[in-house]
């Protein structure tokens, strides 16, 4: 009995393999006359079937070289080092590491800070001071935060990484961006202190038209969690392009949040169609100031400065009372879900240049105090949002830092519906990894831990907290390889005074 039954499975196993060999000619045989008689390819023509697997390994290359051949510090455009610091914090476990650092100290541009003879004692250390931001606005924002999340739309992320993102900036006490797809109610369903920002489409404060409406602005700034308004002028990694949100990313409900058309891509204008010059600009921050009685500022790469001359001499000639409350500076190496290459790789200022420029200018024309400085652009870790503040930025942002925290892998791909850890797609089965309660423990934790980082850096340069940063506690190494403090890259500028 037991040899009929062998007999009758090696003979069941013998069919199925001369079936799967007859297929596998059949599908090869295909493939091969396809391949021949396109011409579409010159790969797959020249060399039918084996030249398909040049794109089989085309995409299994960064894969590789992200866990296997790149060194920890050289990879873009987070390096492993980067991103472990990031999982390693959102997880709580040991940040410590052993032996020595593998950064090179020694390369042009690289910083260090300065470390006092007599640091902060733990008893001597404080919380980051509270900061008052649109003092003329009817409704001020008040916050110690100092490391937020910056704006990642509801439809280029997904609705559990937006749940999670909210719940997490709530628990940590930081400000969430919404970013420029509108006010979604996972936005609102954590409890978090929300900036609301408006792109050149005005997506959810739009009439019919695609003019802005007061009475959606109103509706907006009627939730009391909505503390402030961003009006984005531009965006680190798309100077002078608008947002992009491919079309199968455009599902019923995000169409009805932007008020768009289902199913269709969605491309921002690359500009307000209402702001031609400075004058305009400050006129729609005045309205939008003025019907939602709360501070509103405007964020943008800055790779020119004249036009900055120009609008703060016109904040001067209106009132001070006329300034924005806040200006976020992105770097030119920002990051989007989908940019052309053209502008990704090669327009716009990084913010190490763009950003100590800013907040001269802030100095020279006595703004410095009344307009708040927000740094955003590739400051995940607690020495890069130092840095910022030392330079003179009041609060920094980070995007792809809260991504990683969500478990973003650096897949890259962003652009598309097929993000293998659900936080930019909206395919359900690839979102039912990301569970919004874990993720926003570790958005906290993430949080925290940059603060706590932050003040670290701070009580080794002699400081209680890091609001107290200047340009002295940081230096550059330059050209000759020998570093330069900021103070000195930088001297202090005398402007006009400002008093609130």
């Amino acid at each position: 009995m037991e040899a009929s039954t062998l007999f009758a499975v090696m003979e069941f196993m013998a069919v199925l393999f001369v079936i799967v060999i007859g297929l596998a000619t059949v599908v090869v045989a295909s493939l091969y006359i396809v391949d021949i008689t396109q011409t579409e390819h010159t790969v797959r023509r020249n060399f039918p079937v084996i030249g398909r697997l040049r794109y089989f390994f085309e995409g299994l290359g960064e894969f590789f070289r992200q866990y296997f051949f790149a060194q920890d510090r050289e990879e873009m455009p987070f390096n492993r080092a980067e991103r472990s610091y990031v999982y390693r914090a959102a997880k709580k476990v040991d940040t410590t590491i052993a032996f020595g650092s593998t950064r090179d100290l020694r390369p042009v541009g690289a910083t260090l800070f300065v470390n006092s003879a007599y640091p902060i004692l733990d008893e001597e250390a404080a919380l980051p001071s509270e900061i008052i931001v649109g003092p003329s606005a009817r409704q001020p924002y008040h916050t110690s935060s100092i490391f937020n999340i910056s704006g990642m739309s509801f439809g280029a992320i997904s609705r559990p990484a937006v749940l999670a993102l909210s719940n997490g900036a709530r628990m940590a006490g930081v400000w969430l961006n919404t970013g420029e797809g509108g006010l979604s109610p996972y936005h609102l369903e954590g409890g978090a202190d929300i900036v609301f920002q408006m792109g050149t489409a005005k997506y959810g404060v739009c009439d019919e038209h695609g003019d802005l409406s007061d009475d959606r602005l109103r509706a907006v700034a009627a939730h009391e969690q909505v503390r402030m308004f961003e009006i984005k002028l531009s965006q680190g990694a798309k100077p002078g392009k608008g947002g992009i949100l491919p079309a199968e990313k455009v599902t019923p409900e995000i169409a009805s949040v932007r008020s768009i058309a289902v199913g269709k891509a969605s491309i921002s204008p690359n500009r307000h169609r209402d702001v031609h010059n400075s004058t305009e600009l400050l006129d729609l921050i005045h309205r939008v100031r003025e019907v939602t009685g709360k501070p509103v500022g405007f964020k943008a790469v800055i790779s020119t400065f004249d036009w900055l001359d120009d609008l703060f001499q016109e904040i001067h000639a209106r009132g001070i009372d006329s300034a924005p409350d806040f200006i976020t500076l992105d770097s030119g190496d920002g990051g989007t879900g989908a940019a052309p290459m053209s502008l990704i790789d090669y327009v716009g200022l990084p913010i190490q240049e763009s950003l100590p420029v800013l907040a001269d200018k802030l100095i020279e024309h006595g703004l410095k105090g009344r307009i708040k400085l927000v740094a955003s652009g590739k400051m995940i870790t607690p020495a890069k949002a130092a840095w910022a503040l030392c330079v003179g930025a009041d609060f920094v942002t980070s995007a792809r830092g809260f991504m990683f925290a969500l478990g973003c892998i650096q897949a890259l791909q962003c652009n598309k519906n097929t993000c293998p850890t659900g936080v930019t797609t909206h395919d359900p089965k690839l979102q039912r990894g990301l569970d919004p309660q874990d993720k926003a423990v570790r958005v906290k934790n993430y949080a925290e831990h940059m603060h706590y980082e932050m003040g670290v850096i701070a009580h080794s340069c002699g400081i209680a907290e890091p609001r107290l940063f200047e340009r002295q506690h940081c230096r550059i190494v330059g050209t000759d390889g020998r570093s330069t403090p900021l103070d000195q890259l930088y001297p202090p500028l005398q402007g006009r005074p400002y008093t609130a």
